[in-house]
């Protein structure tokens, strides 16, 4: 988040001569649900514009789906592909979150439990990324060998 100096005696201001710019009041509760969902928005584009690693999930979930489509593997099958893919991006947002949350708190200063809390959000999305490959590996390589050996997508 870009941030705004309301005013300082150093070039290093603390967090108390900061003030965060762009969406005012956030302790606040959302008027009505539309704006709910544009708070969401805002939290996936600033995600996506800002997270390598969110891209390259995307990006991957993108085309295991394309691949499942095209193979064309049961809905029940595509609809697990699209689950685990959610999972691991749902992990990913909240790794971001939680990142966000702990540098916020502990600023430029190193602290134990801050790596621990960061490591442990990274080892979450590591986890379901595993086992998201896992899972669209068990259903899309069986199909797509065959595609490779036979040429063909029907069963």
């Amino acid at each position: 988040m870009p941030e705004k100096l309301l005013f300082s005696s150093t070039n290093n201001p603390t967090r108390t001569e900061k003030r965060q710019t762009g969406r005012q009041h956030s302790f606040a509760i959302a008027q009505n649900l539309w704006v709910s969902f544009q708070y969401a928005g805002t939290g996936l584009k600033y995600a996506f514009l800002t997270q390598r690693n969110f891209r390259i999930h995307t990006v991957i979930g993108s085309i295991a789906i394309s691949l499942g489509v095209f193979l064309r593997i049961s809905l029940p099958e595509l609809a697990l592909i699209g689950l685990t893919i959610g999972l691991v991006l749902t992990l990913e947002l909240l790794n971001t979150a939680i990142e966000a949350v702990v540098d916020l708190v502990v600023d430029t200063q190193y602290h134990e439990l801050a790596k621990i809390a960061k490591d442990c959000a990274a080892a979450a999305v590591l986890v379901s990324t595993l086992a998201s490959v896992g899972v669209a590996g068990c259903l899309l390589f069986p199909p797509l060998l065959k595609f490779l050996m036979y040429g063909t997508t029907t069963i």
